[in-house]
């Protein structure tokens, strides 16, 4: 984990566990790896012990992650998986109609669409 800036949408124990999905969901911490101490999260970045552990605590109550009493909290089996659909039915929910009123708004065709990917910069992902 690195520094930080925190952005006033949202709490920023939500952030913590956005943080973590997403490191999940890009593979640097994959199933069985521990999760970085609430004392260590705290000192790096500033905040509050209890505003870790509330952040943890939402990826327990997700099943994306066990305590395991004296050891630490753990990435159960499968939480990948969860991750991905739940926030794939996310953005089809969410991000996708908005995306779309505006492919639509703005005349752009699939070609175009296309044609910007492959011009994207970085790695292409695989899906």
């Amino acid at each position: 984990m690195a520094e930080r800036e925190w952005n006033d949408s949202q709490p920023i124990y939500r952030q913590l566990r956005d943080m973590v999905a997403a490191m999940i969901l890009d593979g640097v911490l994959n199933e069985g790896d521990p999760l970085p101490s609430v004392r260590q999260v705290a000192a790096e970045y500033r905040v509050n012990h209890l505003t870790v552990l509330k952040g943890y605590q939402q990826l327990v109550d997700e099943r994306l992650v066990e305590t395991k009493r004296g050891r630490g909290m753990f990435i159960n089996p499968g939480a990948r998986d969860l991750l991905l659909q739940g926030e794939r039915e996310k953005f089809l929910t969410e991000q996708w109609p908005r995306i779309q009123e505006t492919i639509q708004r703005l005349g752009l065709t699939p070609e175009d669409l296309l044609a910007a990917g492959a011009s994207a910069p970085g790695p292409a992902k695989e899906r």
